[in-house]
C-alpha cells in the first residue's frame, strides 16, 4: 500500500523541479518584481495540487498609502487555496511568502535564479527563504491526492507578498480582508530541523537624520559637521546597548534571548556632498529587535527618548527621527495539542528529539497568533545562506518537510486543540 511518505520519496525530483520553476521567477522585494507572473504560476501549481485557488489584488488606494511612490507601478497580489473535507469542522491554514530579497555577489551557478541541483542541494534565491516551503507543501498535497488519503481538517493555503519588508500588503492584508476561517496555522518558516517555532522577535526600523551646516572645507569652523555629530551619536548608543543587555526572554528550549541594536545597515550623506565641503546632513539606520515579551510601541518610544537625550548632550547636534517600519513580536506557549502533535511528527520523520524555539528574526506568525488569536507554529525545510550568496536548501530536508506537512494533515483533527 502506497503512503504519502513513500510517494514523496519516489518523487523528490518532482519537488525540486517545482521549486526550480518557482525560483526562476525573480520576485525581488523591494520593489516587488514579477508578482503578477509568480502568483499566476502559484495558482496553476495550487490547482495541480487539487486546491480551489483564487488570486486577490490589493487595491490601488491602499497600495499607494503603504508603499513609496517608486513602487506604485508594482502591484501586490495574494493567493488563497482551499481543500474542503466532507464532515470536517476545523480548518488548518498553511502560509508562506513568495517574495525574496535582492541579489548581489557572484553565484556558484552564474545566476541567483538557476534552481540548479548539485550534490543533494538546490541553489537559488528563495530556496531557503522561503519558496522551498511552498514546494514542499504543494508536493505534500499532491502526495495525499495520489495515494487517496484525506486530511482530517479543511485545508487553507495562502501565499502572500511583502514579508521581506513589512507584510502590510501580504499576510496582514490576508488576515484582515481575505475570506479565511482558520482554527490553526502553520507559517512555514522560523523553525526547521528539530526546532519548531512557537514565537519570534519583532523589530523597529528607524532612520536618524543629523542636520548640520555646510561650509567650505578650508573653513570647517564656519559649518556644523553632520558626520562628526553622527559619529558622536552612534558612540552614545553604546550606553543604550548596555541598557538592553539587562533585558531577556527565556525560550522553551532554555535559551536566553536579549534585544539587539544594529546601527548603520544604511548610512549616507545628504545632497551636495563633496570632499571639500563640510557635510550638512548625515543619515543612519537603526534595527532594534524586540523580544517576545516586549511591545514594539514601548521599544520605539524608549529608543526615541534615548536618541533625543543623547543628541541634547552633543553640542549643536540637531536630529530628526523617521519611522521606516515595524514588525510585532509573537509568542504562543506550546501547550495546545496542536504543538504536541507537531512535535511527535517531527521526531518521527526526522528520527531525532524535537524542541520548541523562538526565532530571532521576524516572520508572519504574528498575524495568525495575535490578530486571529489561533494556535500558530512555524516550521519549514530551512536551508543555508539565507539573504546571502549561494542560498540553498537540502533536498532531503525539503522531502522531510513535505512528509511532516502530510502527516500533520492526516493525524490532527483539531478537536482536542
Amino acid at each position: 500500500m502506497r503512503t504519502p511518505a513513500s510517494y514523496l520519496d519516489a518523487h523528490s525530483a518532482e519537488l525540486t523541479a517545482l521549486l526550480s520553476r518557482l525560483i526562476a521567477v525573480p520576485t525581488i522585494n523591494p520593489p516587488g518584481e514579477d508578482y503578477d507572473g509568480m502568483t499566476r504560476l502559484l495558482i496553476k501549481e495550487m490547482e495541480a495540487s487539487g486546491l480551489a485557488a483564487r488570486r486577490f489584488q490589493v487595491g490601488r488606494p491602499l497600495l499607494r498609502k503603504s508603499l513609496p511612490k517608486e513602487q506604485w507601478a508594482f502591484p501586490r497580489y495574494n493567493v488563497l487555496g482551499r481543500w474542503r473535507v466532507r464532515g470536517a469542522r476545523r480548518t488548518l491554514h498553511f502560509n508562506a511568502h513568495y517574495d525574496v530579497v535582492p541579489v548581489s555577489g557572484n553565484w556558484r551557478h552564474g545566476s541567483a535564479f538557476s534552481g540548479r541541483v548539485e550534490d543533494g542541494w538546490i541553489f537559488g534565491r528563495g530556496t531557503a527563504d522561503m519558496k522551498g516551503s511552498i514546494a514542499s507543501l504543494l508536493l505534500a498535497l499532491r502526495a495525499l491526492r495520489a495515494v487517496g488519503a484525506t486530511p482530517r481538517m479543511n485545508v487553507e493555503v495562502s501565499f502572500t507578498a511583502d514579508e521581506e519588508t513589512d507584510s502590510v500588503l501580504g499576510a496582514e492584508w490576508l488576515v484582515q480582508h481575505a475570506p479565511i476561517a482558520p482554527d490553526f496555522a502553520v507559517v512555514m518558516e522560523g523553525g526547521e530541523g528539530p526546532s519548531i517555532c512557537c514565537g519570534h522577535n519583532g523589530v523597529v526600523w528607524l532612520e536618524v537624520v543629523i542636520h548640520g551646516k555646510a561650509a567650505h572645507g578650508s573653513r570647517p569652523q564656519d559649518g556644523i559637521n553632520a558626520l562628526e555629530k553622527m559619529s558622536a551619536l552612534v558612540l552614545a548608543l553604546d550606553a543604550y546597548k548596555r541598557e538592553l543587555s539587562a533585558q531577556h526572554f527565556q525560550t522553551p528550549d532554555g535559551q536566553t534571548m536579549k534585544p539587539t541594536l544594529n546601527v548603520g545597515g544604511i548610512f549616507s550623506s545628504g545632497p551636495g556632498g563633496k570632499i571639500n565641503t563640510v557635510p550638512a546632513e548625515a543619515r543612519f539606520s537603526i534595527d532594534r529587535r524586540v523580544l517576545a515579551n516586549e511591545s514594539v510601541a514601548t521599544a520605539e518610544r524608549d529608543l526615541r527618548t534615548f536618541l533625543s537625550r543623547a543628541a541634547a548632550q552633543i553640542p549643536k547636534c540637531r536630529i530628526t527621527v523617521n519611522k521606516i517600519s515595524e514588525n510585532h513580536s509573537c509568542y504562543s506557549p506550546p501547550t495546545d495539542a496542536f504543538f504536541g502533535t507537531m512535535k511527535e511528527i517531527v521526531q518521527r520523520v526526522r528520527k531525532a528529539p524535537a524542541k520548541f524555539s523562538v526565532s530571532s528574526g521576524f516572520n508572519d506568525m504574528f498575524f495568525f497568533a495575535h490578530q486571529r488569536k489561533i494556535p500558530t507554529l512555524g516550521y519549514g525545510p530551512g536551508g543555508e545562506n539565507l539573504h546571502a550568496v549561494d542560498e540553498r536548501a537540502r533536498v532531503t530536508d525539503l522531502v522531510r518537510a513535505a512528509k511532516i506537512y502530510a502527516e500533520l494533515l492526516l493525524r490532527f483533527d483539531g478537536e482536542s486543540g
